[in-house]
């Protein structure tokens, strides 16, 4: 990274508001993980875990990163992976997380829904004093509507530690209506309401994810683009989009850097923010993705600083 401009992209406040927090589990952590559980696992060493990075699709990331995630097992496991991303979250100029965990990820492995809420609880006070952070319970898409009604149910003990619901997984045939009647719920609960829409998916699940769930962010919605009514109602109504740069790339959404839509984004008025989703799989965390961007499309800082001040007037919660 250029010094000056690494400098500037590290001191400048920002939210990070589309991370997912399994998706920030480094290669050396997964193996201290699989060691401590006694889990038997199918890479020899931390470059063979890195070698299998090379994605060509959402699923072909998603299927090593579920798998991946069969090393968290304890609170402690939980809490030192919150840990490690809040400390590089700060070091990056974070001051408010917004952070997606994957309650069914787990429970579906037999882990209870309080062995993870308590290790994300017990690192976000140890790092209260850094940087202010709050949770987003997403429910899988590629599962059914009834698990995700029955995760909200298991989550109503826990439900002062969640800000807000989201959706994720594979987006391509699960539009958004299939969790209208969880959305419902879940809003009746006092939660907020994101979801992933329009980066393999078509404009119309943007749509769906606003008028049918209630969606007050979009996490991606890149795809917007292919609809100039969309992209109107969008910067009219200033919903933010949470955008992934480097995500975008590796998971070829977009060919190069250089072909990110995020200039045509930012030139018709659209509420952009810069993120990292899976950081630990896609090759750099928030400030890496600034500097990316910067780099590929020639972004002044005044304008990563706009993108900054938009994260943090999209969050949900005070930095």
């Amino acid at each position: 990274m250029d010094d000056d401009l690494g400098a500037f992209i590290a001191t400048l406040p920002k939210a990070e508001l589309h991370v997912h927090i399994e998706g920030t589990l480094e290669p050396e952590l997964m193996f201290d993980l699989a060691t401590r559980n006694r889990i038997e696992f199918p890479y020899a060493d931390v470059d063979s875990v890195k070698k299998a990075y090379e994605f060509s699709n959402l699923q072909s990331f998603l299927d090593i990163y579920y798998q991946a995630a069969a090393v968290l097992r304890t609170a402690e496991d939980f809490a030192d992976l919150m840990s490690a991303y809040l400390s590089k979250a700060a070091r990056d100029g974070v001051t408010r997380a917004e952070m997606f965990f994957d309650p069914q990820t787990h429970t579906s492995r037999g882990v209870p829904f309080a062995e993870f809420m308590e290790g994300f609880a017990s690192a976000q006070a140890a790092y209260a004093d850094r940087i202010s952070s709050g949770l987003i319970m997403c429910f899988l898409r590629h599962l059914s509507e009834d698990d995700a009604l029955e995760t909200l149910d298991q989550a109503e003990p826990f439900v002062d530690q969640i800000i807000a619901v989201g959706l994720d997984s594979s987006e391509v045939g699960h539009p958004p209506e299939k969790f209208a009647r969880a959305y419902k719920k879940a809003r009746s609960m006092g939660l907020r309401a994101v979801a992933h829409a329009g980066e393999e998916g078509p404009p119309d699940y943007i749509w769906a994810s606003l008028d049918l769930l209630g969606a007050e962010r979009i996490d991606h919605g890149v795809r917007c683009l292919d609809d100039p009514n969309l992209v109107k109602r969008l910067a009219e109504e200033q919903v933010p989009l949470t955008v992934c740069p480097m995500s975008n790339v590796r998971l070829k959404v977009v060919d190069r850097m250089q072909d990110h839509p995020l200039i045509r984004m930012l030139e018709a008025g659209l509420k952009v923010s810069i993120n990292s989703d899976d950081p630990a799989y896609f090759g750099g965390y928030i400030a890496d993705n600034y500097r990316n961007a910067a780099t590929a499309l020639g972004l002044t800082h005044e304008d990563l600083k706009r993108i900054a001040d938009t994260s943090l007037a999209s969050a949900f919660g005070a930095a």
